[in-house]
């Protein structure tokens, strides 16, 4: 930990959210020389302090404690360049549109890479009155199922959850072109251009 760089990122967060260094301190249950000395670098907040700090400023802890808040650069609104985390865990999804640092039950999560789906892999998908109706032979077990199903266009994600020991079989509203894209809870990410 660099005492100064982490000195400004707090003096920086602090000023944001409207505080005095006297308010702060207060919030802490310490003196406001203590916030003032990490402010000036000439020392660091002690690390039980660490997770209030983050708390109250609204930072992450990792961000804090390495003194870097550089937010992350404009990226377009195609939404086909969406990024996909899921949890190993809870099989929670969440979707970044950007760069981000996603966590969920702990751990930090990585970008699922993106497989074309080979003939055997495809999901069926069959036309139905103005829908899509989406089937699969896939195993839909406890532990081994598609967790979601998404059609993707460049402006938009319709995303439908899928639960264990229930059949595959989704209907979509037909929209145009675009990829459909599901989660293997064993496999990973799949697509195919519909």
């Amino acid at each position: 930990m660099q005492n100064t760089k982490v000195g400004n990122i707090i003096r920086t967060l602090r000023q944001a959210c409207s505080m005095t260094q006297k308010q702060l301190a207060d919030r802490m249950n310490i003196s406001d020389k203590t916030v003032s000395k990490w402010e000036r670098g000439l020392g660091c907040p002690d690390i039980s302090l660490i997770p209030e700090l983050s708390d109250i400023l609204g930072v992450d802890t990792q961000k804090l404690l390495i003194g870097d808040i550089t937010p992350n650069d404009f990226v377009g609104g195609n939404m086909k360049n969406t990024t996909y985390y899921v949890c190993p865990i809870c099989h929670n999804i969440s979707l970044c549109t950007g760069k981000a640092e996603i966590s969920c039950c702990g751990k930090k999560l990585t970008a699922q890479v993106m497989k074309k789906a080979v003939l055997n892999e495809k999901l069926s998908v069959q036309v139905i009155e103005d829908d899509w109706n989406i089937t699969s032979l896939h195993p839909m077990t406890k532990m081994h199922y598609i967790s979601f199903v998404a059609f993707v266009t460049g402006g938009s994600i319709y995303l439908i959850k899928q639960y264990p020991e229930w059949d595959l079989n989704v209907r979509i509203h037909k929209r145009g072109h675009g990829m459909l894209i599901w989660y293997c809870t064993e496999h990973g990410l799949f697509y195919q251009l519909v």
